[in-house]
């Protein structure tokens, strides 16, 4: 145990030595939440990816696989439908984004960018979409938050809330300090340790038990069903189940610590590099976590909370420096992405409400002061949101990625290919994904046991189509439009 303690005190040491050496470069707004536009093809593939996948990525996802045939195969439906939805959100959406947000008055923010590709000047768009923002984020951070309650509730025997309030602590420390440039460069380092950890626990743990033909028999032992690559239900296959497993990769068109990466890239020109590490990481790490989970189940048949598969089969395999290092993952997959969406929670409070609303001035260093208590103040209340030790960092995970997905997924596209798309269509699209998406995950039964972020993306399109066309567009709308797809086209 103390070998462990000591390795993630320099791990965490190490995370906010970078936040203290990004906290003297950060001199305005745009340096705090988009580092100046000058992130390298790696940093933005490994920071976009790691953010993307967070703690769910080692616990949630592993502990879904870990329930045997449903669980199993809802997992690797999920796996697919995130490996489809990041390489269209790095094909279809990266490039664009990145040149439209700069041509609509470079823009750093998503709401911003609503702002200014809509010409909304009363600030409705800007406010709702910071609204849901600030929501959602409560939820996804919180979910980091539980993980790393888990987490030292595992490995050390610590009371979950103080575990809980450890990782919260030193992730809001180095995001604060060092805003975007701190957490893409952490997030980097993060990447490259999960993308180690999780090749090597389900290899080590294949060979303990004798190779795949010894797995295969231990699972078969477990029950005499074989294992499905679709889920079913009496036999037949469970359509909403497969249905909602691929919905997943919907949400990726709608992520705000996603999406900002492409925002931040240096240029357009690097992203078809980025877009290429991107998916060699995803393909090897969402097939590793499925694994786990799988082979886990026949390593060790018999925990109570499928969710910490991965962490005690580290325990049992390692030695205390090398479980020290691979346990590391974990935090570094937590810590990744609570960091990204306390900053860009941040900045949609700070710049999109406060500044908007107050009349503040954007730039200097008040604005980045407003960002950092902000950041404080989100993570206290997704602490106290976390505080359940029973919390599932998969459905928390699932309510957030939703609900992003079905506000945004929909406005993100309309807005980047559609010229004809108004500001009454992007303010009716975003509420009514979003109030669809809270709506039907507060159901059960029936109809509403689909992921919510389908309905809602369904329903966010169709507002934006019909009230699109009852509206009429700009003429300066349509030829920002055309500019921003020129260099898009350019940029190839």
């Amino acid at each position: 145990m103390l070998t462990i303690a000591i390795i993630f005190i320099l791990y965490l040491g190490l995370m906010i030595a970078i936040g203290f050496k990004f906290y003297s470069k950060t001199d305005d707004l745009s340096d705090y939440i988009l580092g100046g536009r000058k992130l390298n093809s790696w940093v933005t593939a490994l920071s976009a990816q790691a953010s993307d996948m967070s703690g769910w990525l080692l616990i949630g996802l592993p502990g879904t696989a870990y329930i045997l045939y449903e669980g199993t195969s809802e997992a690797i439906w999920t796996a697919i439908g995130l490996l489809l939805g990041t390489y269209l959100n790095w094909l279809v959406v990266a490039k664009r984004l990145r040149t439209y947000t700069q041509v609509s008055g470079n823009a750093i923010t998503l709401p911003d960018f609503f702002e200014n590709r809509f010409r909304d000047h009363k600030h409705i768009i800007k406010s709702i979409s910071a609204i849901f923002t600030v929501i959602f984020f409560l939820v996804y951070t919180s979910s980091q938050f539980a993980a790393g309650g888990k987490l030292f509730n595992t490995i050390f025997g610590m009371d979950y809330t103080t575990g809980l309030i450890i990782g919260a602590v030193i992730i809001l420390a180095y995001t604060a300090l060092g805003g975007f440039n701190a957490v893409c460069w952490t997030d980097s380092i993060m990447g490259g340790t999960m993308f180690i950890a999780l090749i090597a626990v389900p290899i080590v743990a294949v060979f303990n038990m004798g190779g795949l033909d010894a797995v295969s028999e231990r699972l078969a032992a477990l029950t005499p069903e074989s294992l499905g690559l679709f889920p079913k239900v009496n036999g037949t296959i469970n359509t909403m189940l497969l249905a909602s497993s691929l919905g997943w990769g919907l949400g990726y068109f709608g992520q705000p610590h996603i999406l900002v990466r492409f925002m931040a890239i240096e240029s357009p020109e690097m992203i078809k590099k980025s877009r290429i590490i991107a998916m060699i990481w995803v393909i090897i790490t969402l097939w590793a976590a499925v694994a786990i989970g799988v082979i886990g189940k026949a390593y060790m048949p018999d925990l109570v909370d499928g969710e910490t598969i991965y962490m005690a089969m580290i325990n049992d395999m390692f030695n205390p420096v090398v479980a020290g290092l691979l346990l590391c993952a974990i935090l570094a997959a937590i810590m990744s992405t609570a960091s990204s969406q306390l900053l860009v929670t941040a900045s949609s409070v700070s710049k999109d409400l406060y500044a908007t609303v107050f009349k503040k001035d954007t730039e200097g260093s008040d604005i980045v002061w407003a960002s950092r208590i902000t950041v404080v103040i989100v993570t206290l209340i997704a602490i106290f949101i976390a505080l359940n030790p029973s919390s599932s960092v998969f459905g928390l995970v699932s309510c957030a990625w939703g609900g992003f997905g079905a506000a945004f997924g929909p406005l993100i596209l309309f807005a980047l290919f559609w010229r004809r798309m108004t500001v009454h269509g992007a303010i009716a699209g975003m509420i009514v994904g979003g109030v669809t998406d809270i709506f039907w995950y507060l159901q059960s039964g029936g109809i509403f046991d689909i992921y919510e972020i389908i309905p809602g993306f369904v329903f966010s399109s169709i507002a934006i189509v019909a009230v699109s066309l009852c509206s009429k567009v700009p003429r300066e709308i349509i030829l920002e439009f055309d500019e921003a797809r020129r260099m898009a086209k350019e940029a190839r």
